[in-house]
């Protein structure tokens, strides 16, 4: 029976990320309590026309003015804020993870940058101190669907478990090593989503993976206090309980398990490469810091995986090292290579970031009100949960057919008419690229799959498409 109820769920929450606009916005945003049923009306408007017109820009979502003018009314509403906009969306998200399974729960920081909108009020220090916006803090919520030849899992999008829009403000200057560490920080919003969402039920296991800012003690308590376990990169040279020693010292000295090849994407001025690396762990009781009212407790059975790039090709700068903290087991070869895995899998979030700045274009708004622009963020983000989702079914299930049926009889007639039907039918690849081709891309055989922006210009190309068929016929 729970087994049924989470294939009904999962159903769900696939169907609504690729129905039309209307039904998507109304079962992400038609339970949100505006304390006005007229406004939350208004929401599911709004996410209609954003959802069918990515780009961020209220005025090329809504072409009436009368539309347009009650767009802005509603973001102008101080009832309409960004916790609340969201809300129903994050509890959507938590129901599909509590059903049985494996999820990642998968956190990263993306700013915002605002810095070319001078007349915008209220904004928040981004950077070097000198830009102005918003710290957007995301856990994004994946299950693990199966692991391909390459210990990489294949995941499905349950959507946002937890999403935090901050307007940061420079430390006060002079403050002392205490006061730093007794007022509220910045680094409080690490694993932040644990502790609001509690222990995950029986049957399903939740993984929080972080980058190596989230290598925190209070990251690495929370996820032990409440029964999640995680894959974090470590920052820090721990100062270690047992053995006695330092953590790189002690993980360099562990004995090699394996060599694989991990792939490393394209980042700072470096091409995209496959990496050849040595595979080490250990497992070892880490100390706990110093904090205001005396030493923290040491925390104890933590696995450190060591990723180490050899035979580095020349010309690379910062070849890969990477140290892992884990509470899964790490001693066998085998075991190791998953969490390595669940480690790479930690670009989807940064893939949803991108989805949300190039696809949803979170930063082309004008409105001059950080709140107004608040609200609008809360819209998009569930937007680019949208496009990532369609995105990671044609990879994950590329032979399947849940885009087609979600899709509908009407948009593939377009597509068919447009293009004719792909050899295999309307499978989710199929789909996805066919989509992107009304946007621009040339499916050509060295292409690769389409990115964010032919996806979704082909997407609103082809809503169009079928609403100027309707209104044809009519």
């Amino acid at each position: 029976m729970a087994c049924t109820f989470y294939l009904a769920a999962h159903t769900v929450r696939m169907h609504t990320c690729l129905s039309s606009p209307a039904d998507w916005a109304q079962a992400e945003f038609g339970l949100a309590q505006l304390s006005d049923k007229r406004r939350t009306d208004r929401l599911v408007n709004v996410a209609t026309n954003l959802a069918a017109n990515p780009g961020g820009t209220l005025p090329q979502a809504f072409p009436e003015w009368a539309e347009l003018k009650a767009a802005y009314r509603l973001l102008d509403q101080r009832q309409v804020t960004f916790e609340r906009v969201i809300a129903p969306h994050l509890e959507r998200t938590l129901q599909s993870c509590r059903q049985p399974g494996e999820y990642l729960l998968i956190e990263d920081t993306t700013l915002l940058d605002f810095s070319m909108r001078p007349a915008c009020q209220d904004l928040g220090v981004i950077g070097d101190g000198l830009g102005r916006g918003f710290e957007l803090h995301s856990t994004l919520a994946v299950r693990i669907e199966d692991w391909n030849l390459e210990q990489r899992p294949e995941g499905m999008l349950m959507g946002l478990l937890h999403q935090q829009c901050r307007t940061a403000r420079p430390a006060p200057k002079g403050e002392t090593r205490a006061q730093r560490l007794s007022r509220p920080r910045r680094s409080d919003k690490w694993a932040e989503s644990i502790r609001r969402v509690g222990r995950p039920p029986e049957g399903a296991r939740w993984i929080f993976c972080g980058d190596r800012e989230a290598d925190l003690y209070e990251a690495l308590e929370t996820c032990v206090q409440h029964c999640v376990d995680f894959v974090i990169r470590s920052c820090q040279d721990r100062r270690l309980a047992e053995p006695p020693g330092h953590l790189r010292e002690t993980v360099a000295q562990a004995p090699l398990l394996g060599r694989k090849t991990v792939e490393v994407r394209a980042r700072g001025g470096q091409p995209a490469r496959t990496a050849i690396v040595e595979v080490r762990s250990v497992r070892v009781a880490v100390d706990g810091p110093w904090r205001p009212g005396g030493m923290l407790p040491p925390l104890g059975d933590i696995g450190v995986v060591e990723v180490k790039e050899v035979n580095v090709p020349e010309g690379v700068k910062e070849p890969l090292h990477w140290i892992l903290l884990t509470s899964l087991p790490c001693g066998t070869w085998a075991q190791a290579q998953r969490i390595v895995g669940y480690y790479t899998a930690r670009w989807w979030v940064e893939e949803y970031h991108k989805g949300l700045k190039s696809g949803a274009g979170v930063e082309d708004s004008q409105l001059e009100k950080a709140y107004r622009l608040e609200s609008l963020i809360a819209v998009l983000a569930v937007v680019a949960v949208r496009l990532l989702s369609t995105k990671m079914l044609a990879r994950t299930r590329p032979e399947s057919f849940e885009a087609a049926k979600s899709f509908g009889s009407e948009m593939l007639s377009m597509l068919e008419h447009r293009l004719g039907k792909p050899k295999g039918g309307w499978t989710n690849k199929n789909v996805l690229i066919a989509t992107a081709r009304v946007g621009g891309f040339l499916a050509r055989k060295h292409d690769g799959m389409p990115g964010w922006q032919t996806i979704w210009r082909g997407w609103h190309r082809l809503i169009w498409m079928c609403e100027g068929a309707n209104l044809m016929k009519e």
